[in-house]
């Protein structure tokens, strides 16, 4: 049975684009090793049917962090025997890179997002190096994967290669039971709307939607998830009259955020236009509220506001601005035309699962069997 060797630079507990591919791959006669790193939270792996190996560094973030995890990977796969490598995102792609080199092993190569362009590298030394890194690799790849079209045509212009865009689509849902209420802790909520993820940082609205939340008066807000703003916005919820209006909730598994979804009235994600990074986005949370039957209010970024367009699943703010959510959300909350909104959610969700990228994913990786 061949092999491959995935890597990733996250805790590997919460990446469910990497554990779809790993169990679509794994489908297709190979054998798995998942590498990521072991945080002091990390939660107990259960779930999965494969390898999986996590690093303990020195350090946790910065140019250090980075620097820790590609020398970790390096030495591993260099003593690791292994017929194909997976690089996930740009921070592990050097270390798999000179191993495909030094090995003759092919490598496969998918970015998440358009790397380079995230906020927190605007400005700093640190994207030179990473710009740097990927102009001397990326167009000697064979085989890249990326998220959505827009995203594959700015990389595919810049380095003259083929991309295939795989999105990040959630599982069919075969048959789901949510968890009740009150075994989720929220028995007392009697109407909802969500915002979940584990990048809740700045920039993605979630400032904003805070300060709406004053003239929602319909619904509670549930915010599900982590990120770089929570202690800030935690910190102006609990110092004002919204505290009663806000539920904050720690990360969940995938199952149980499932549920929290559930019983959502809104889904929402306001990402804003504020890098090309986050204007190219399509955030796995639109694919999970649709599933869920949940409708969407989304920010006018060029991918979320096609597919809500395209299928008809909830609204695109005409422009940013926290009177503007506010509205949106009133009117969504009370509109009439709930029934047409789920009927479109119905059918989008039987179109935008994961099983329908797996005629992608065999193609790639049935040539290395």
């Amino acid at each position: 049975m061949k092999t491959i060797v995935v890597s990733v630079s996250n805790d590997l507990f919460s990446d469910q684009r990497v554990k779809k591919m790993c169990n679509s791959i794994q489908s297709l006669g190979f054998e798995i090793t998942l590498l990521g790193r072991l945080l002091p939270s990390s939660k107990a792996l259960s779930d999965r049917n494969y390898k999986t190996k996590r690093f303990k560094l020195p350090f946790n973030n910065g140019a250090l962090f980075y620097a820790s995890l590609n020398t970790r990977l390096f030495f591993y796969l260099l003593f690791k025997k292994t017929d194909v490598l997976l690089a996930n995102d740009l921070d592990t792609l050097l270390a798999n890179y000179l191993i495909s080199k030094i090995k003759g092993i092919p490598l496969v190569y998918d970015t998440h997002e358009y790397f380079t362009e995230v906020p927190e590298l605007q400005g700093r030394y640190a994207k030179k190096i990473w710009e740097k890194i990927e102009r001397k690799i990326f167009p000697k790849l064979k085989d890249v994967i990326t998220v959505n079209q827009s995203i594959a045509d700015i990389y595919s212009k810049k380095y003259g290669i083929h991309i295939n865009v795989i999105k990040n689509l959630p599982n069919k849902l075969v048959s789901f039971t949510p968890l009740s209420k009150k075994e989720l802790g929220i028995e007392h909520i009697n109407k909802y709307i969500i915002l979940q993820g584990a990048g809740i940082n700045i920039d993605r609205g979630a400032e904003e939607l805070v300060e709406a939340m004053i003239e929602v008066n319909k619904a509670k807000l549930l915010i599900v998830g982590s990120g770089d703003v929570i202690s800030i916005i935690k910190n102006r919820v609990n110092n004002s009259d919204l505290k009663d209006k806000i539920v904050f909730i720690d990360k969940q598994s995938p199952e149980r955020l499932k549920s929290y979804t559930y019983y959502a009235e809104l889904g929402l994600s306001l990402d804003k236009d504020s890098n090309m990074n986050y204007r190219y986005s399509l955030p796995n949370k639109i694919f999970d509220y649709i599933n869920m039957g949940v409708p969407v209010l989304v920010s006018d970024l060029v991918e979320v506001s096609k597919i809500v367009k395209e299928y008809g699943v909830g609204n695109v703010l005409n422009t940013y601005s926290t009177a503007e959510i506010a509205k949106q959300i009133n009117k969504m909350l009370t509109d009439n035309s709930k029934e047409d909104l789920r009927k479109n959610l119905l059918t989008a969700s039987k179109k935008l699962n994961w099983e329908t990228q797996e005629v992608i994913i065999s193609g790639i990786y049935s040539k290395f069997k």
